[in-house]
């Protein structure tokens, strides 16, 4: 059986029967990248022998989605890479047979908010945050927040996240049903550690029926990532993506052109 793959920006390790993944990027709030999101991807298919997987950040962050500093020099080419490779992290996440528990130990912003949306459990550090950004740095969270998130937190709840780009505190994103637990910063590792021990006494087989049939959502929205995927594509170098791109570079508020 063969060993995941391991870069220095994806730090793949076994923890008891768990498989853990952790993102390794903190001087970029662990956005993930192309080659980040295919390391992680073939971990995941080759998971089985595993009871549980976690997804986690290093540095204090979870997860700051995909990375945003070529979208102030866009190319067709490097970001439809970039997003089918968001969207085939996602995928594996929702295809692979054990359950995925985020451990979101920080920021989980913008495609990393995404990434709770797609992993089976998340449990919060009580300083993590949460929330989208795409319509403030011009992008729209298509692979999950406009449309599965609906189905986890409610409708208008998800449309206040991808429409008002807002962070949350964990508290409220529990509140929400964003995340199933908050415990302290301090023992977020041990507590996920401990619930994937829970795995350890369930059927796998059956956990897996289990996770399959519960797809059902994601499955009925993932025509509607493809066309959103497309419609991205074709906003490829628009003046809002560069301003809103330039603007989170730079820090500072974006001045987006008027409405047509």
């Amino acid at each position: 059986m063969s060993t995941p793959a391991t870069t220095t920006s994806v730090v793949i390790e076994s923890i008891d029967s768990s498989l853990w993944i952790r993102l390794n990027r903190p001087e970029r709030r662990n956005a993930f990248d192309p080659d980040m999101c295919s390391t992680i991807v073939e971990a995941l298919h080759d998971a089985n022998r595993y009871r549980s997987i976690v997804i986690t950040g290093s540095g204090g962050s979870f997860c700051a989605g995909g990375s945003l500093g070529q979208l102030s020099e866009p190319t067709v080419t490097d970001l439809r890479h970039l997003y089918r490779s968001s969207l085939a992290l996602f995928d594996a996440i929702r295809s692979c047979p054990r359950p995925v528990v985020a451990a979101v130990n920080g920021a989980a912003a913008g495609g990393g908010n995404e990434l709770v949306v797609a992993c089976d459990l998340a449990v919060a550090a009580r300083s993590a945050t949460f929330g989208q950004t795409g319509p403030r740095v011009g992008s729209s969270p298509v692979t999950g927040a406009t449309n599965v998130m609906g189905v986890q937190i409610g409708e208008k709840r998800a449309k206040e996240l991808s429409m008002l780009c807002r962070r949350y505190p964990a508290e409220r994103a529990y509140e929400m049903g964003l995340v199933n637990e908050v415990v302290d910063d301090e023992i977020l590792e041990d507590h996920v550690r401990s619930l994937c021990r829970e795995f350890e006494l369930l059927s796998p087989r059956y956990l897996e029926i289990t996770k399959v049939n519960s797809n059902l959502w994601w499955n009925s929205a993932r025509d509607s990532f493809s066309n959103g995927l497309g419609m991205l594509v074709q906003a490829i170098g628009s003046d809002d993506m560069i301003e809103g791109a330039r603007a989170f570079l730079e820090k500072r508020a974006p001045q987006f052109p008027p409405a047509e």
